[in-house]
């Protein structure tokens, strides 16, 4: 039983969810409220990590289970890595080592459908990116005009003073405003006019993502060299995360298809013959032959109609059937004639009944009732009196 639920709150899944529901759920959260995209969201984007990185350790994950956010700080198992590091190597970045070598990753989530990843397709995608402003080189002023920052005395840093209660102060450092943490600034006048003293300016990329047969949900597609440019630093990659849409006809289960199917009584007894569009365009013909009883739930199969194999696309998957069996409604046949189809269906089976049997009305369940009384329950505490259980319609 689960102590608490503050961290699967916080990722929107359910205690019972499996690792890779937990994985995808952080992925798109991450992506969502990273600072670089939220600014104002740091904090959450702060918990968000947190939480992934005690449910994705199996051994973490069961002792917060057993006792919460506490059990995880006593037992020593806090962790101390930073949400950077946590979305860095999640997506690929390589952690703190790198980030000191070369820029950031950038991570852009592209959705794709189903038949995107089936047929290959290739997408555009237009980025807004920092590269060296051209006109300074990156240098951000006139050369050999830097000054030291008055304000932060070359620090680079900020230390302010607050009192916090009677007797007691807190010294809080920040970076510095005026020189964004460099120590040293340009004079207006000495300021490349051209990136106002950044070093680096904004401009738009367009780039083109090819997306192969066969390529599977959060599947990465790396462009070298493609992130944000920074004097002194190797520019990071852009990893492109691919998103899976749903699918109205078809599931995914790794290389194979899953569909359901709804056929009539009358074609699981006698026999069907059915279409299917798949996901490239074409219509492939499935058949059942007379007397091939489907029953409900059958699982069928169709060999070299799933999805095509990642970098082998010559071979596909299956494709797997469900049948769903649809009966007749009430009174589809007049009685009189119900004697002649029992003659042509499989014999019933004989019941003895003695005569101290009680026989009883078969009734509709009222599905609707049932439900407010399991909802009223639930809220209702210190309730001693015996449940109702399942109620049948009245007339």
């Amino acid at each position: 039983m689960v102590h608490e639920t503050g961290f699967y709150d916080l990722l929107g899944v359910e205690p019972k969810s499996s690792a890779e529901e937990i994985k995808k759920a952080y992925r798109k959260l991450a992506l969502k409220y990273h600072p670089d995209k939220n600014p104002s969201e740091g904090e959450r984007f702060k918990l968000i990590s947190q939480a992934y990185e005690v449910l994705s350790n199996p051994e973490k994950r069961s002792l917060y289970d057993q006792g919460g956010e506490q059990a995880i700080k006593e037992g020593g198992m806090s962790g101390g890595s930073s949400p950077m590091d946590i979305f860095n190597m999640f997506f690929g970045g390589g952690g703190r080592m790198q980030r000191e070598r070369r820029g950031k990753n950038v991570v852009h989530q592209l959705s794709v459908t189903l038949e995107e990843m089936y047929k290959g397709s290739t997408r555009k995608l237009a980025l807004q990116k920092n590269v060296i402003c051209e006109k300074c080189e990156g240098y951000g002023g006139k050369k050999g005009a830097l000054e030291k920052c008055s304000n932060c005395k070359g620090k680079g840093v900020q230390i302010k003073v607050q009192q916090i209660g009677p007797g007691m102060i807190q010294q809080i450092q920040s970076m510095c405003s005026e020189c964004q943490g460099q120590g040293e600034k340009f004079n207006s006048k000495d300021r490349c006019k051209s990136c106002n003293g950044q070093k680096v300016e904004r401009k738009k990329k367009i780039i083109e993502i090819h997306i192969d047969k066969g390529m599977k949900d959060s599947q990465k597609i790396s462009f070298h060299g493609e992130g944000d440019q920074e004097p002194g630093l190797e520019p990071g990659d852009v990893v492109i995360v691919l998103d899976q849409k749903d699918h109205p006809v078809f599931q995914r289960q790794e290389d194979n298809l899953i569909m359901k199917m709804n056929i009539k009584l009358v074609e699981a007894l006698c026999g069907f013959r059915k279409t299917i569009e798949t996901l490239d365009g074409r219509t492939i013909v499935i058949n059942s032959q007379p007397g091939e009883v489907i029953k409900q739930g059958d699982l069928k199969c169709v060999e070299n109609e799933g999805m095509p194999i990642y970098r082998d696309p010559c071979e596909r998957g299956q494709l797997f059937i469900q049948f769903e069996v649809e009966f007749p409604d009430k009174h589809w046949l007049p009685e009189h004639l119900m004697f002649q189809l029992e003659r042509l269906l499989p014999p019933r089976e004989d019941v003895m009944i003695s005569d101290d049997v009680e026989e009883v009305e078969l009734c509709e369940v009222d599905v609707q009732r049932q439900e407010r009384n399991y909802s009223r329950e639930v809220y209702e505490e210190d309730d001693e009196s015996p449940r109702g259980g399942v109620q049948c319609q009245t007339q």
